[in-house]
């Protein structure tokens, strides 16, 4: 065979050097996998302490923050999930990003951190519930449920159309994403791979295997399972979004009048039938299967998270992958008698975080700073060594992670709820600022007294939120001085005036 020439021997050897100077920059960035469920509380992940952590909900979810951080002041700019899902994608308030609530369209064409990944080198991957209607950009491989979607037997829409698929959702959606990590990604390419859950959302339909999980348990009530709101203002009082009077039997706890042939559900239709509960009865009864439908969702969440988990240290990925696990926002768990999310007190304001990084973050580790999910977008870029465009408006979080934070921290968190009047839970619209101790929350529109109301909240006095102290003049000046920032918060984040 004839020896090629010298020019060209030179050619080859320099062109791979340069692959194998691609390959090495790849690997020595990080895979990313985000791990994202609807609705799902901070209260009832097992990390995070509280009332359901002898129940064991969670052991796999656990193990994030067992072998990495947990995140105990991560909330949200808007507490529903679509909006949530519009600002994870771009980095922006709702006002800017054009999602502001469920029923406003997104405009998929702008700018997210997936496109920027894609140009960056990175093969992503979204897979499950986005809730965000059109085409999906930025990712090499897209397969997620319309709309909402559905428990059993979900139909999923990707690049080839629209598929119909035989099971319980949270599986199918694990088995996908696991299948694109196995076999259709690129395997000289760092990855980005979004696993989005349907659950637990409303209306809480487990899994036919888990029926019998907490079946003989009294699940614990909050102390405040029913609150009469005489500490707050109109909006606490007007909202409809109550165990008592908003939970329905039929559609959200699968109760009928005369008796249901679902087998998954004879147990209690049975009970129902023989008892017929009122009153405070009837709430706590509700009650109970609401919790235990939505922890038994949360069971095929944890178990996807183990599925995932033990398949990245199988296959040797798991020291160069960042798991995180979010969701859209939080949620009541009874709190105030409630179920939903939308208000800006504790429970839906705030949501879980826990963040794995092998030799990154210290497992066991824990932090106080407030975050917000204005930041993941940043943070992702962060991750791959990409620097963040400007219109992003949240900050890098992996200082944090590494238990650095940077002297000039936030000290405080913009929220604006917007979708009033809505088809669902009548929660006004409202905005505020919140610190780690007092929150102030201004509440406005035609439907609201005077067109304004304001509450404050002592959040060290009074961590449940049971009575406003605006009208408290020891107060006043922590009042006027939360006015004063929440203007400046305002103009930071380009907020426009509000009829």
């Amino acid at each position: 065979m004839k020896s090629q020439p010298p020019s060209l021997v030179l050619r080859s050897l320099l062109a791979l050097a340069a692959c194998c100077q691609l390959a090495t920059a790849a690997s020595s960035k990080p895979n990313i996998i985000w791990i994202f469920s609807d609705d799902h509380s901070f209260q009832t992940i097992g990390a995070y302490g509280g009332r359901f952590k002898k129940l064991n909900p969670t052991p796999n979810i656990d193990r994030l923050a067992n072998e990495g951080m947990r995140f105990d002041r991560c909330y949200v700019t808007n507490s529903i999930c679509a909006p949530s899902r519009a600002v994870l994608l771009t980095g922006k308030h709702s006002h800017l990003n054009g999602k502001r609530t469920n029923h406003d369209s997104f405009d998929q064409n702008q700018m997210n951190f997936a496109k920027i990944l894609q140009k960056n080198g990175y093969e992503t991957a979204m897979i499950g519930k986005i809730h965000l209607a059109g085409k999906m950009q930025g990712f090499d491989y897209w397969d997620v449920l319309p709309g909402q979607g559905k428990y059993n037997n979900p139909d999923f829409i990707s690049e080839k159309g629209e598929t119909k698929h035989t099971g319980y959702v949270t599986d199918v959606i694990t088995d996908k994403s696991l299948d694109w990590l196995k076999g259709q990604r690129s395997k000289d390419k760092p990855f980005m791979l979004m696993m989005h859950h349907k659950a637990p959302h409303r209306n809480w339909t487990p899994a036919k295997r888990h029926m019998d999980k907490y079946e003989d348990i009294t699940i614990p009530e909050p102390p405040n399972l029913f609150d009469d709101y005489q500490g707050r203002g109109s909006p606490a009082h007007t909202q409809d979004m109550t165990i008592e009077k908003t939970m329905q039997l039929r559609s959200d706890l699968k109760v009928w009048k005369n008796g249901t042939q679902n087998a998954q559900y004879a147990k209690r239709n049975a009970y129902y039938q023989k008892h017929k509960p009122t009153g405070k009865e009837l709430v706590r009864w509700k009650y109970q299967l609401y919790l235990k439908d939505y922890l038994r969702c949360i069971w095929a969440v944890d178990e996807s998270v183990g599925r995932l988990l033990d398949y990245l240290k199988e296959s040797g990925l798991e020291k160069n992958t960042i798991v995180m696990y979010c969701s859209d926002q939080g949620f009541y768990m009874g709190e105030h008698g409630w179920f939903d999310k939308r208000f800006m007190y504790e429970e839906s304001f705030r949501t879980p975080l826990l963040v794995r990084w092998p030799d990154k973050i210290k497992p066991g580790s824990v932090n106080s700073d407030m975050v917000q999910n204005i930041d993941f977008a940043e943070t992702f870029l962060a991750m791959a060594g990409i620097e963040a465009p400007e219109e992003m408006q949240g900050e890098n979080i992996i200082p944090l992670m590494k238990g650095e934070t940077p002297a000039d921290w936030r000290k405080s968190i913009y929220y604006h709820y917007y979708e009033y009047p809505g088809f669902w839970h009548s929660v006004k619209r409202h905005e505020g600022v919140s610190e780690k101790r007092f929150k102030l929350i201004r509440f406005y529109g035609k439907d609201v007294p005077n067109g304004e109301e304001w509450e404050f909240y002592d959040l060290q006095n009074d961590p449940a939120e049971m009575k406003s102290e605006y009208s408290n003049p020891e107060y006043a000046g922590e009042i006027k001085r939360l006015k004063k920032e929440l203007q400046r918060l305002r103009e930071y984040y380009q907020v426009p005036a509000e009829s």
